[in-house]
């Protein structure tokens, strides 16, 4: 499985987002300032967040974006099937629930196919915006320490 550029876009505004929203909403502009992602393509994934009830949009001269939950209630794999869709690597009819296969009785591969399409779920699932939000903090830090010679 690939995941496309909203996949990886989208989950960069998400945890920029809830960096930087802890005071007040941030703007889109912002985000495609610090991500370097343009306003255009950013609007499109926050539309899609905000659909899926992970972001919320906050009106007026002070507005912007927020999340709609808490970092630690996020998971990458909501926000990746919020922009991404169904993430089963195959189109198999016995992973997607939609079987349709005239071999699937005896298809040993399905099997396969499965056991990776439960394996990303699992792993996507596992990981938190708030996890993600730590490690950023750690980088920031190393990337300090590393450019002070230490």
């Amino acid at each position: 499985m690939k995941l496309s550029t909203k996949g990886r876009y989208g989950l960069r505004a998400m945890v920029d987002l809830a960096c930087n929203c802890v005071k007040e909403p941030v703007s889109i502009s912002s985000i495609s300032e610090r991500q370097n992602i343009s306003i255009s393509y950013l609007e499109q994934l926050i539309a899609k967040l905000k659909k899926a009830g992970l972001v919320n949009s906050i009106r007026g001269s002070q507005g912007g974006y927020v999340l709609a939950k808490s970092p630690d209630c996020i998971s990458v794999g909501e926000v990746l099937r919020a922009l991404e869709g169904d993430l089963t690597p195959v189109e198999c009819g016995e992973v997607t629930g939609k079987s349709n296969c005239d071999n699937s009785d005896c298809c040993v591969t399905k099997i396969v196919w499965q056991r990776i399409n439960d394996s990303i779920n699992q792993a996507v699932d596992a990981i938190y915006i708030s996890q993600l939000i730590e490690d950023a903090e750690k980088l920031k830090n190393d990337n300090k320490k590393n450019s002070c010679g230490v």
